[in-house]
């Protein structure tokens, strides 16, 4: 009886199986890949092709300043983005945009100042970019500025279109004309004064050769000798002034001081002898605080001048504060969600290994990405010593303490700085004092 019952049981089985079979396969409803085409016979999957998106990018300084063949690359790697292109020279972009934001017609991704784009953030014009980033950048393969237009609150208004930082540039003939030891990575300021009081050549009542460039400007002037000092100009939550710190007039009256006795330029001359390069590349003033994209007029322009740079030097606290600025992008926060992925797709795009290595090789400006650097590593165009510039970024490297209203209280400071030390109108004690006040007004007005 179990042998009859158990014969049964396997033949039900392969009842079952054969059914099973005959209908497709187990599962009462075709899956995708195995449906039959009209034809009859089984297609293979197709992957839906992309959505078609339009995309407004606006380039201030048109292709002087992005360079054209990231575009190009861009448009011919995403066919299902239909691209315009707004350029302008530099000036006209930024009065025009202002007009456009009014209108609610300006393009959907464009760069500006970084402390611009602060504003704009505040103002609810830019896009927080910080869901897309978390969404689809590892941030371990960018060097930190890729955060420079982030806020105390998480929010991020934008990414660098380049970083531009500073080091210390000497001129090597001058340095050994003069018997003078070649700066180093260890310089304190201190160094610096030093060095230039022995690089100072004077005939008589006139000076031949001054031993550094002084500087007013408040990227290669002013901040950095407050910063070294141990000043500082706001506090760490951009909010407060801290411009009557005695260390902050410490600093500037260093810089006064080098001027006043002679061993820093001062304006006129520079004005008198061609700008800051030329004084530089001839040896009129072998120690200057440069910008990494002045390199490419250096080279263009002084070919046969012999000079490399080290890091900025170091601060009395033994730490390193490294100037930098970044133009960066933004994306339109009234845009179209569409046309926010766009722009979004062309900032990935812009980050990426193959427009970063581009902006590299470029030499005007720093990439964010850090695989990008072994072009500058590699280069052999002036300065020899490209660390002195992406190490001392690395290890130092910091904003002009923007915020929202950088552009209204920067100019304040400005202004109070060239009556000190440029046209010497008045003590570095009573401009402090003037800016100090009208900054914490304009910090207050803007909370």
């Amino acid at each position: 009886m179990k042998r009859r019952i158990g014969l049964w049981m396997m033949l039900l089985a392969l009842v079952l199986v054969f059914t099973a079979c005959s209908s497709g396969g187990g599962s009462s409803t075709a899956s995708p890949s195995s449906a039959p085409s009209p034809g009859g016979e089984s297609s293979a999957p197709s992957e839906e092709p992309p959505k078609q998106l339009s995309l407004k990018i606006g380039l201030p300084g048109s292709y002087e300043v992005t360079k054209k063949e990231i575009i190009d690359k861009f448009i011919e790697t995403h066919p299902h983005i239909t691209v315009e292109i707004e350029e302008a020279p530099w000036g006209d972009f930024v009065s025009k945009i202002a007009t456009q934001i009014a209108g609610n017609t300006m393009p959907d991704v464009w760069f500006q100042e970084n402390a611009t784009i602060l504003g704009y953030g505040k103002r609810g014009v830019a896009e927080d970019l910080k869901p897309y980033i978390e969404r689809d950048l590892d941030a371990s393969e960018y060097i930190d500025a890729l955060f420079a237009a982030g806020t105390l609150e998480g929010n991020v208004w934008g990414i660098p279109h380049g970083i531009n930082s500073v080091a210390l540039a000497y001129n090597k003939s001058a340095f050994e004309a003069a018997g003078v030891d070649l700066p180093t990575d260890d310089w304190t300021y201190a160094d610096l004064i030093e060095a230039a009081k022995q690089l100072t050549v004077k005939e008589g009542k006139d000076t031949k050769q001054f031993g550094f460039i002084g500087s007013s400007s408040i990227t290669t002037g002013w901040f950095p000798w407050i910063k070294q000092a141990g000043g500082m100009v706001l506090d760490d939550t951009k909010t407060k002034s801290m411009l009557d710190d005695p260390k902050t007039l410490e600093g500037l009256n260093q810089l006064r001081q080098g001027i006043e006795e002679g061993y820093f330029t001062n304006g006129d001359y520079i004005k008198a002898n061609g700008g800051e390069l030329e004084v530089f590349a001839t040896g009129k003033s072998p120690l200057y605080m440069m910008q990494y994209s002045q390199q490419v007029a250096m080279n263009t322009n002084f070919p046969d001048t012999d000079w490399d740079v080290v890091k900025v030097p170091k601060a009395v606290d033994g730490k390193r504060y490294v100037p930098m600025v970044t133009n960066s992008w933004l994306v339109s926060s009234r845009a179209s969600d569409d046309s926010k992925e766009a722009a979004w797709q062309f900032l990935k795009f812009y980050l990426g290994d193959e427009a970063q290595t581009i902006l590299a090789e470029s030499g005007a400006s720093l990439p964010v990405k850090q695989s990008a650097y072994s072009v500058i590593d590699n280069s052999t165009t002036k300065p020899l010593n490209k660390k002195g510039f992406t190490e001392g970024v690395s290890e130092g490297g910091t904003t002009l303490d923007e915020n929202a209203s950088w552009a209204e209280w920067r100019l304040l400071v400005q202004q109070e700085v060239n009556e000190a030390i440029v046209h010497r109108n008045k003590s570095v004690e009573d401009a402090l004092a003037s800016a100090h006040k009208g900054v914490q007004q304009v910090l207050d007005e803007n909370q």
